[in-house]
């Protein structure tokens, strides 16, 4: 309320960084603006028994604007609460308040939060008691904020949220995740990149997600979501989306595309004192958003650059231009904005009839001009969108992210990666939070703000690439067209059945169930803990039973012509037996401790031990089933620091997955003796890993209940999934899970969104063992029951 000598108007006071200002609530009356360099201080009125602004005779000391505009804040924020009277219905129990700023384009609003067990409210400090409400959203935690995404449903636009302290942030989200039951939660930057790496999500709703994680949004300017040139051809008349030549190299950052520039950004700076940094500018800050967005967001530019425009012949007038100088321009190196990939060319257009200046040409500024292969606006970003989406992009998307989010963002790889930007420009780079003068504080902020900021860092490897389908070209190699098409014909079916399998997974039909054993079954080939190996025919029953040595078998398969059985023991032995000859008929003594696992492929044999070794051994005979003892020769052997549990070959045979009773996941070629990449992934026993079908990634299971993805390529954890009991075993298509837990019962997953989608009653005990066959149309499971039990999914 403004008092006068004769008169009182009611209305809402506004503190700027400069003013003043007064808006009666009567629209006719005039606003009224007061310079705080006019205001020699500030009166006291007291009323109705209480004094509103007891932080007058405060300002007087203060003397400087900031401190000012701070304590007033502070005071009206003190002494307000939010008013319940606002509440959507009578019965809302309010759970949480507390004071926050609601974040807005160049505007940050201060005022009250407020979490019932229906709603979430914001009340302005200005306006008040006018308020928004949120009934269904989706939440991401920032640093210190909090970003709400209403649903379509909702009247509310999204909202950024500042805290004052990540307490009140923290607390607040406890509540929404306990009370707001449309709550969702989200997912984590190795959840998306799953999605992303199979196909699941496309590249530009990839780079929403990376963006959103790294506190980028659109409700701030200052770290407004980043995107990438990807194109670098805007003069053709056409766009040629399979020349690798039409595409910028997503390899290096903006400053880096230009060689002889980026020799004259290097010697500047080798010769600059510290800090250190090679390019005097941002890729994103609010100057270059607005840049782009001025046709949209007049005011906002208007805003921040004091009332004016830019000059015309520095205003977004050219694609072509742009890109042009951000190639060859001193200290230009911005990189683009989502709205070049999305659906609305508004920004490209003068739709509002603004006076943006002339250019030095005579030429009005008016509507963006296009590269020759658009023939309009909206042809524009429909060609942008197929070119971000290209095989070309993701391939090669995956380098851009590492520069932006990733292990190249900081450190010597940003500088080997020539991406290295003012210290300022990092989380982190300066403690705001240790400057006491409220002058150099608002001053270093400032500098940050209009800078420009760099995405919190979501990765600290290389970011694996994504897989992308393989292209054949048919013509190229006419012979094919002879070629009898029963064998391509068979391949695709296969992958169709394979596909029908396990979309049907959840489906799994008990065909029949057999209890071979006296004690407890640890392998579907029915190896023995008293050491016996049973093979049964599921027509004619139980066929052969047989006892190698006085300890328990750990693993055991059958060898391709189904001649040949094969079985490791913990007496460190591995033994073979012929099925044709119904005998032992050599026996390979290769480990000086327990041989815990096996594998076969392409006549060698993998053992993995528990004396920390695994060993690749030759069948030297012609025939291994032939009735004579067989000679087998060590081809190489790979030390781990503890003993290997597990083991799994990649498809195609030239990689190694093994695991450890650490908890350590290793990855080898076989051709050499030293491991391309190793994690701790797990905090006790592997049980057992697997490789998907594409080699992409590593599934591993182990002790603490956990299912671990790991990319292949990288060497990266891209998904842990933690299980409500211990998974012993599992088959996998890459996609989904299928794996037995220790309740007996087996689980199916859906690993891109962490969760289990059905669960199946089969064993009285703990699942030990899963087979599947190649067309995974049977699948057979073992446990502690003494039970083998055969499924098959049904269609």
């Amino acid at each position: 309320m403004l008092v006068c000598s004769k008169s009182r108007t009611s209305g809402s006071l506004k503190i700027c960084s400069k003013s003043i200002i007064f808006e009666p609530d009567d629209a006719v009356k005039p606003i009224l603006k007061i310079l705080l360099k006019d205001c020699k201080g500030i009166g006291a009125v007291e009323e109705r028994g209480h004094n509103p602004f007891t932080e007058a005779s405060c300002l007087d000391k203060l003397g400087d604007q900031t401190a000012m505009v701070a304590a007033i804040l502070q005071s009206r924020l003190a002494r307000t609460c939010f008013d319940k009277n606002s509440f959507q219905h009578v019965t809302e129990n309010p759970h949480m308040e507390c004071v926050a700023e609601m974040v807005s384009p160049l505007v940050t609003n201060a005022g009250h939060v407020c979490i019932t067990d229906c709603n979430l409210y914001f009340q302005p400090m200005n306006s008040y008691p006018m308020h928004s409400y949120v009934n269904l959203c989706v939440f991401t935690v920032c640093v210190k904020g909090l970003e709400v995404f209403c649903t379509e449903n909702d009247l509310c636009s999204d909202i950024y949220l500042k805290f004052y302290s990540t307490k009140e942030r923290d607390e607040l989200y406890y509540y929404i995740a306990t009370f707001l039951e449309n709550h969702i939660a989200e997912c984590t930057a190795e959840s998306y990149m799953l999605q992303w790496q199979r196909g699941h999500i496309s590249n530009y709703q990839y780079l929403l997600h990376l963006n959103n994680l790294a506190d980028r949004s659109v409700n701030d300017l200052s770290q407004y979501p980043v995107f990438p040139w990807v194109i670098s051809d805007y003069s053709s008349t056409q766009l040629d989306l399979l020349n690798p030549a039409s595409f910028r190299d997503l390899s290096k950052p903006i400053g880096a595309l230009n060689t002889e520039r980026l020799e004259r950004l290097l010697e500047r700076y080798r010769d600059m004192p510290e800090p250190h940094f090679m390019y005097g500018s941002h890729y994103s800050s609010p100057g270059y958003v607005l840049f782009y967005l001025v046709r949209v967001a007049p005011e906002h530019m208007l805003c921040l650059q004091n009332g004016r425009f830019d000059q015309a012949d520095r205003m977004f007038n050219s694609v072509g231009e742009t890109w042009k100088n951000c190639l060859e321009g001193g200290t230009d190196f911005k990189e683009l904005i989502p709205e070049f990939y999305g659906s609305d060319s508004s920004f490209l257009k003068n739709l509002l009839g603004l006076n943006l200046g002339r250019r030095q040409g005579g030429g009005r500024v008016e509507n963006v001009e296009l590269p020759p292969w658009a023939s309009d606006p909206d042809d524009f970003l429909e060609k942008m969108r197929l070119a971000l989406e290209c095989q070309y992009v993701s391939e090669h998307l995956h380098e851009w992210i590492d520069l932006i989010f990733g292990y190249k963002q900081r450190g010597s790889e940003a500088v080997a990666a020539h991406n290295v930007f003012h210290p300022f420009t990092y989380e982190g780079g300066v403690d705001c939070d240790s400057i006491e003068d409220p002058d150099q504080k608002i001053a270093m902020l400032t500098q940050i703000l209009e800078f420009g900021q760099t995405p919190r860092q979501l990765f600290v490897t290389p970011h694996p690439q994504r897989i992308t389908p393989r292209f054949h070209n048919l013509s190229a190699t006419p012979s094919l067209s002879s070629m009898s098409p029963s064998m391509e014909s068979f391949e695709d079916l296969t992958e169709e059945s394979k596909k029908m399998a396990w979309s049907n997974m959840n489906k799994l039909a008990l065909q029949s169930c057999h209890k071979i054993h006296k004690d407890i079954s640890k392998n579907v080939l029915y190896r023995h803990v008293d050491s016996t190996l049973k093979m049964f025919s599921k027509e004619n029953g139980l066929q052969r039973s047989v006892s190698f040595s006085n300890m328990a078998l750990s693993s055991c398969l059958m060898l391709p012509d189904d001649k040949i059985v094969v079985c490791s023991s913990w007496d460190n032995n591995v033994y073979f037996y012929s099925i044709a000859y119904g005998r032992r008929q050599d026996t390979l003594m290769g480990h000086d401790d327990a041989v815990s696992h096996i594998c076969w492929r392409d006549d060698k044999l993998y053992t993995a031990s528990w004396d920390s070794t695994v060993k690749i051994w030759k069948c030297v005979a012609d025939d291994i089933s032939s009735n004579k003892r067989t000679q087998f020769d060590l081809l190489a052997e790979f030390e781990h620091e503890a003993g290997v549990n597990t083991l799994d070959l990649s498809p195609a045979g030239t990689l190694l997955a093994t695991g450890t009773k650490e908890g350590t996941l290793t990855l080898w070629d076989i051709a050499s003796p030293l491991p391309l990449n190793q994690l701790t992934c797990h905090s006790g026993k592997i049980h057992q890993v697997a490789f998907s079908p594409d080699s992409r990634h590593i599934l591993s299971v182990g002790e603490d209940s956990c299912l671990v993805v790991t990319d292949v390529q990288t060497g990266m954890l891209i998904a842990t999934v933690h299980a409500e009991q211990e998974q012993r075993c599992f088959c996998w298509d890459g996609n989904t899970v299928l794996s037995g837990g220790m309740s007996g019962d087996l689980s199916v997953w859906d690993l891109l969104s962490s969760k289990v989608i059905h669960k199946i009653p089969a064993h009285s005990g703990a699942v030990t063992c899963m087979w599947m066959n190649e067309q995974c149309s049977t699948i057979i499971t073992g446990g502690v029951d003494k039970q083998i039990i055969l499924w098959k999914p049904e269609y």
